[in-house]
């Protein structure tokens, strides 16, 4: 597999030195500084491009766009879409022409990857993300006040979440709501309370049947521009997969996968396979949801989530957690052989170090949350060591 790194761009605090220096090639970022729904021109993908490749001693590439968000309004559905559906077309073609051919996006309502608590303390001092059920619940019931919220939790839950909730301060509120929302990386819009109920009765009318409906007519209109030009999308699972605050998710397990990929078959709709949303719901057989779907994944996100009874769970080590991430690496290596086999171009599969501790001195640069330094270097360090190990012991 093709070693990459997350890279948010000028902005972040990780310079692109340090991605050489965790041994990643290539580069996997977005423009997110141009709205949701407007056109990536040649000129701002150039630019960017430039930027990754000044070093020519790095030897970096920008591999992969992560993301090219899909806007609300279509997963709203409706009418006056075909401007946004333009727009995301003639982005696709812009990257084709300047070299760049994986676009991971998502389909995720609102909010994309969802945490409770960004630095749940581990031993040593590092921290790691979590998502606490019963603080999820508090604020869904008691600060969010969701009409029909506590009929989606069970009595252990709610009392737990009413005694958070009852014992908490301001800023603990404050700081559980800029948690949430902590899942937006690339966007600078972020939602108060009174903001995000507003965007929540949008969907009131959206029921799964109608959000699955719009999510197809998106494929259906971008797919067939995206195979033109030879660009491979990639739908990022849901995280975590289950619904939230009353929306739906349609990218949570493999039935939801295999539904997309059914629903407009083509070399360019494909899956990014990410080990961490599908491993926090048990119900995931991650290594053998990537072993059905193999061959459409364009993209990996390798990290690992220790889960807990009542649906909580923390992002473990990348070697440690729930999910067999030896066997996941296997079947990914294996898929990889056999494209190369076949004498297909897109055979060494992008992966990354999806996430990562905070750990020794990551604190100080002020990373976006679960992209730090050193923690991905070590995560990548360990994933390179199981590839290595299961290329010698395959070639025996």
């Amino acid at each position: 597999m093709e070693e990459t790194w997350r890279w948010f761009g000028p902005d972040d605090a990780c310079e692109l030195k340090h991605v050489r220096q965790a041994c990643a090639r290539g580069i996997v970022t977005a423009l997110h500084h141009i709205p949701y729904g407007h056109v990536w021109t040649v000129e701002e993908i150039r630019k960017r491009q430039a930027i990754i490749e000044t070093d020519v001693s790095l030897g970096l590439k920008w591999r992969v766009v992560e993301s090219l968000p899909v806007h609300e309004s279509v997963k709203l559905g409706g009418d006056g879409l075909e401007p946004i559906f333009d727009a995301y077309r003639q982005s696709l073609r812009n990257l084709a022409a300047c070299g760049i051919e994986v676009v991971c996006y998502n389909f995720m309502p609102i909010l994309d990857w969802t945490r409770t608590q960004l630095d749940a303390p581990l031993p040593g001092g590092g921290t790691a993300l979590r998502f606490n059920v019963h603080e999820y619940a508090a604020f869904d019931c008691y600060m969010l006040k969701r009409p029909g919220a506590e009929d989606e939790h069970d009595e252990t839950t709610l009392n737990r979440a009413r005694s958070w909730f009852q014992s908490s301060s301001e800023s603990d509120r404050e700081k559980l709501l800029a948690n949430i929302m902590a899942g937006l990386p690339g966007a600078y819009d972020r939602y108060d309370v009174p903001g995000l109920r507003a965007m929540l009765d949008r969907y009131k009318q959206v029921s799964r049947t109608d959000l699955q409906a719009n999510y197809v007519r998106f494929l259906r209109e971008v797919v067939p521009t995206a195979e033109e030009v030879g660009v491979r999308l990639c739908v990022h699972p849901d995280d975590p997969p289950r619904p939230l605050f009353g929306l739906d998710r349609i990218v949570s397990n493999a039935d939801d996968i295999d539904f997309i990929l059914s629903a407009v078959p083509s070399p360019s709709n494909g899956l990014t396979l990410c080990s961490g949303s599908l491993g926090a719901n048990p119900a995931n057989d991650v290594p053998a949801i990537a072993r059905r779907f193999a061959d459409k994944i364009h993209f990996a996100h390798l990290r690992n989530v220790a889960r807990e009874a009542d649906g909580s769970f923390v992002e473990a080590d990348h070697l440690g957690g729930d999910t067999d991430m030896v066997a996941l690496v296997r079947v990914l290596m294996a898929e990889c052989r056999r494209r190369k086999a076949e004498g297909r171009m897109d055979w060494n599969i992008p992966m990354r170090p999806d996430h990562g501790h905070e750990l020794i001195d990551d604190a100080s640069r002020k990373t976006h949350p679960g992209y730090p330094v050193i923690g991905r270097l070590r995560g990548l360090a360990e994933l390179r060591g199981v590839m290595a190990a299961i290329e010698k012991i395959d070639a025996a």
